[in-house]
C-alpha cells in the first residue's frame, strides 16, 4: 500500500524497517555498502553538501545543537541531523530549527516504497537518506550530522565532512564496538579522514593514542579542546559538566572552520540563547517546573549519569525519578545513586524498557529503596506528591523516559 498521509509513512518507516530506537540491536546493521547504494540510487545527495560530522559516547546531541544554533546565527542555512527523536520522527531532520515537512516525509516515503533496491535498508539508513535530501532541497550551505552508533560502520561516515569531531569515549554498546576504551576509540576514530581536520573533546589516557594514531595514518590536522584556551560566557546557560566540556569542543572547532564559517561573539551568545529555537535542543537538563523544581534529562549510561550526578552532589533534598532501557549495564549504574536521595523507579511506553522486576531487582542487589511504578507520568506524580517547595525532582535514565511527558504526535 502506498502511503497517502504523514501518520502512514511513520508508521510504515517503522513497522518496514524496525528502528534500533524501537527495538534495539536487532535493528542494527553495520557497515556502508547499503547507505552507497541507497545514495547512489537517489542521486547521491551527499557530494552537493559540506558537513560537520559528530561521534563520540555523550555528548554528541548537545555538541551538535550549539553547531548548528551558533552557525545558524551566523546567517548560515543549517540542515541538522540527530537522533533518537523524543516526540516525532521530523525531530531528526530539520533547517535552522524547523523540522522537515510532513509533506516531505510522506514524498520520500513513496519514492522508496517504488524503489527497486534489491536490498532492505535500515531504518537509520532512510532516515539519513531523507535528511540528505532534504538539506539538499533546502539549499543548506552547511549540516551537521550527529553519528547513530560508533562511527566506523555507522551509515552516517559515508560523507566527507569539512571537519569531524569526537566528543569523548566511555563504554557503550559493547557488543558492537568492543569491551574497552581503546576498542571503542578504535571504532569512533573511524570518522577521521584523508587530509580533514579533527577535533577531540578531551585527552584521555586510553583513547588519545589510538587518535593520534589515526589522525597520523590519514595526515589529517589533529586538535584537543581540552588543550585550548576557552573563555566561558558570565552567564553559561547550559548546567552540568559535560555542557561546558561540550561547548569547549564547539568553539574549538569553530575557530578551525573560521577561514569558511566565521562566527562572532555575539553568534555565540545568541546560539546558546535560542539554543532550543534554534535546534529543538531541550531534555538536557531541562528545568520543567517549579516549587518543587522539576528537571528532565536524558543521561543514560555510566558516564553521562555520573556527569549528572555529580552536578546535583551538592544537593541535601534530591528526588530521583529513574527509568532505562533494558540492555543498559545496571550494576555500572546502580552503585552511582547517592544514598540519601529518594528515588521512585519506572518503566516507560518504548518496549525496550527495563520492567519493574528488573528495577526492583537491582535497587534490592544494591539496598536502595524506591517505590516503583508501570507508568512515568504517575511516577513523577507521586514524586511531586513527597517533595517540599525546596526540593529538586530528577528525571533521567533514557530518551524514551523523556519522551513520555511530551504529548505524542
Amino acid at each position: 500500500m502506498t502511503v497517502v498521509t504523514y501518520r502512514e509513512a511513520t508508521d510504515w518507516l517503522f513497522q518496514q524497517f524496525p528502528s534500533y530506537q524501537r527495538i534495539g540491536g536487532k535493528a542494527y546493521k553495520p557497515g556502508l555498502e547499503q547507505i552507497n547504494q541507497l545514495l547512489a540510487h537517489f542521486g547521491n545527495p551527499q557530494h552537493d553538501l559540506r558537513f560537520i560530522h559528530v561521534a563520540g559516547t555523550n555528548g554528541k546531541g548537545s555538541t551538535c545543537s550549539m553547531l548548528a544554533s551558533i552557525l545558524t546565527e551566523a546567517g548560515n542555512t543549517v540542515g541538522l541531523f540527530t537522533s533518537p527523536h523524543i516526540q516525532d520522527f521530523r525531530e531528526r531532520i530539520r533547517v535552522n530549527g524547523t523540522v522537515v515537512s510532513e509533506a516531505f516525509v510522506i514524498d520520500c516515503t513513496q519514492q522508496i516504497q517504488q524503489a527497486e533496491l534489491g536490498f532492505e535498508p535500515s531504518f537509520f539508513e532512510i532516515s539519513f537518506l531523507m535528511a540528505l535530501l532534504y538539506f539538499k532541497a533546502s539549499g543548506c550551505n552547511i549540516c551537521v550530522i550527529e553519528t547513530g552508533l560508533g562511527g566506523r560502520l555507522d551509515a552516517t561516515n559515508c560523507i566527507t565532512p569539512l571537519i569531524s569531531l569526537i566528543t569523548n569515549i566511555s563504554i557503550e554498546h559493547t557488543q558492537f564496538l568492543g569491551n574497552t576504551i581503546t576498542e571503542i576509540a578504535g571504532e569512533k576514530a573511524g570518522i577521521i579522514k584523508q587530509n580533514i581536520p579533527v577535533v577531540i573533546g578531551e585527552r584521555e589516557p586510553d583513547s588519545s593514542a589510538v587518535f593520534d594514531q589515526a589522525a597520523h595514518a590519514k595526515n589529517a590536522p589533529l586538535t584537543y579542546a581540552s588543550d585550548e584556551e576557552i573563555m566561558f560566557p558570565s552567564t553559561f546557560p547550559l548546567l552540568g559538566t559535560y555542557q561546558k566540556a561540550n561547548y569547549q569542543l564547539v568553539l574549538t572547532a569553530l575557530k578551525v572552520l573560521h577561514a569558511d564559517f566565521p562566527v562572532l561573539d555575539e553568534h555565540v551568545s545568541a546560539g546558546l540563547t535560542n539554543l532550543a529555537q534554534n535546534t529543538g535542543f531541550y531534555g538536557r537538563m531541562q528545568v520543567v517546573g517549579t516549587n518543587p523544581t522539576v528537571i528532565f534529562d536524558v543521561s543514560h549510561n555510566e558516564a553521562g549519569i555520573k556527569a549528572t550526578l555529580d552536578y546535583f552532589s551538592d544537593k541535601q533534598h534530591l528526588i530521583i525519578v529513574y527509568g532505562t532501557s533494558a540492555d543498559k549495564n545496571l550494576d555500572a549504574i546502580f552503585p552511582l545513586f547517592p544514598r540519601e536521595s529518594r528515588y521512585f523507579f519506572t518503566e516507560f511506553t518504548n518496549e525496550r524498557s527495563a520492567t519493574v522486576k528488573k528495577l526492583h531487582e537491582f535497587s534490592s542487589k544494591y539496598r536502595i529503596d524506591g517505590n516503583f511504578f508501570q507508568s512515568a507520568a504517575t511516577a513523577l506524580e507521586a514524586a511531586k506528591s513527597t517533595a517540599n517547595k525546596t526540593d529538586t525532582i530528577l528525571v533521567f535514565g533514557s530518551f524514551f523516559l523523556i519522551s513520555d511527558f511530551f504529548e505524542k504526535k
